[in-house]
Order: C-alpha cells, then sequence, then structure tokens
C-alpha cells in the first residue's frame, strides 16, 4: 500500500509510515475521530439531480450483486482550501459506516470516490482486502474514463463510466484469477473475522494505517 500523505509504498500491517510517520491518528485530526454514517452514494456537494441519483444507485446496487465479496462507495464534497483529497479518502473508508451496506462486507473490501468538484479534483481509494487484485494503473484508467465529462460538469455521467470500467476490470481479473489463481493466493491477505468487523465499524478497532489504501487523484 502507499502512504496517504507522503505515496511511498509501506507494509501494510505498518501502524504508521516509516517514511512520513504519518497514521490514521493524523487523520483523525484532520478530519475527526467518531464514526462517520453515510449511504453508499452521499451527495454532499449536490451535483446530481434525482434521475441521476437514481441510476447511479441502480447500478451500484447491480455492482454489488455481481460482486458480492465487495462493494463500492461515492462520496461528493468541498474539503476546503486545507482538504487533501488521498488523505481524506483514506480517512473515509477508515470511519465510514455505510448504512445501505451489508454489514458482512467489510469497509476492507470497498472501493471508494472522492469527487470534490469546487477544487475540481476526484480520488479513488480501495481498501487493503482488494490489494491483491489492483494496481495504481487500473484506478488511474478508470477515474480517467471520466474526465471529459466531469470537465463539462457532466458528473453523472462521468461517475457511470469509471463504474462502468471498473466493473470490466474486476471481470477481467476474475478470469485471470481463474487462469492462475497461484499468483494472486500468494498477494492476498486473510479475511477480516466478522467479530473483528463489528468492533471496527462500531469505532471499537485501535487506531491502525493499513486499514485501506488510498490510490490515485485526478485533476480534472
Amino acid at each position: 500500500m502507499k502512504c496517504p500523505r507522503c505515496v511511498q509504498r509501506i507494509h501494510r500491517a505498518a501502524a504508521a509510515c516509516p517514511h512520513c510517520g504519518f497514521s490514521l491518528a493524523d487523520a483523525d485530526r484532520m478530519f475527526g475521530d467518531g464514526e462517520v454514517k453515510l449511504r453508499s452514494l452521499t451527495d454532499a456537494a449536490g451535483i446530481f439531480r434525482r434521475q441521476d441519483r437514481d441510476k447511479l444507485e441502480d447500478f451500484m446496487e447491480r455492482f454489488g450483486e455481481a460482486f458480492p465479496q465487495m462493494f463500492v462507495a461515492v462520496y461528493t464534497g468541498s474539503l476546503g482550501e486545507t482538504g487533501n483529497l488521498r488523505q481524506f479518502g483514506f480517512w473515509l473508508l477508515n470511519r465510514g459506516v455505510f448504512e445501505d451496506v451489508p454489514v458482512e462486507k467489510p469497509n476492507e473490501a470497498g472501493v471508494l470516490i472522492v469527487i470534490d468538484p469546487d477544487t475540481k479534483t476526484a480520488g479513488m481509494t480501495f481498501g487493503y482486502l482488494l490489494d491483491a487484485f489492483f494496481e495504481e494503473k487500473d484506478t488511474f484508467d478508470c477515474l480517467t474514463r471520466a474526465h471529459s465529462h466531469w470537465l463539462e460538469g457532466r458528473y453523472a455521467d462521468g461517475l457511470l463510466r469509471s463504474l462502468k470500467h471498473l466493473d470490466k476490470l474486476l471481470r477481467k481479473r476474475c478470469r485471470q484469477v481463474r487462469k492462475d489463481p497461484e499468483k494472486y493466493e500468494r498477494r492476498v491477505v486473510n479475511p477480516v473475522a466478522v467479530e473483528d468487523l463489528v468492533k471496527k465499524i462500531r469505532g471499537e478497532m485501535p487506531n491502525q494505517l493499513p486499514c485501506e489504501e488510498p490510490e490515485t487523484e485526478v485533476k480534472k
């Protein structure tokens, strides 16, 4: 995984980045240390119309059915002048309690897309349980599919393009896993126990860095 602050490669079990010292506690000081209750599609910036939200939620629901081990979430909002989108995505995927996501789907198996229309930036963060199946180029490709649409203010169309590419990418990765399972088994970490998951969601887990891995940020 990569540190959300210095973007250096670090071990997923590290409690803090060995290069710059960044940890979840640092993100908590910036954004808060309590649980954040939200839905998988949270449009705090108000950039989606009702019909846009219906279309996006329908696709996200079908995505969850196609990939029952994981979920995808979207957050839009202004981070302000001091906000760091990469660090915010890392924090939100750690602290978020997604009320419409089944409890058996841990945040560690989530993909979060954050869009800040004020700074014209977007980023993708994925949980460490997906680390074996994603590369930085993959998340960059997903976001660039939306780039031209977001430049024109067509946020819903761009997001759908990004999500559809993610769907296509994961289906391709599934075929690759079937062909060469040993290659991916060596890279997969042990799954999170359900009792540990419940504790984490309720904010009872200790602050640790490796819960989720922030990935690519794209300026629009």
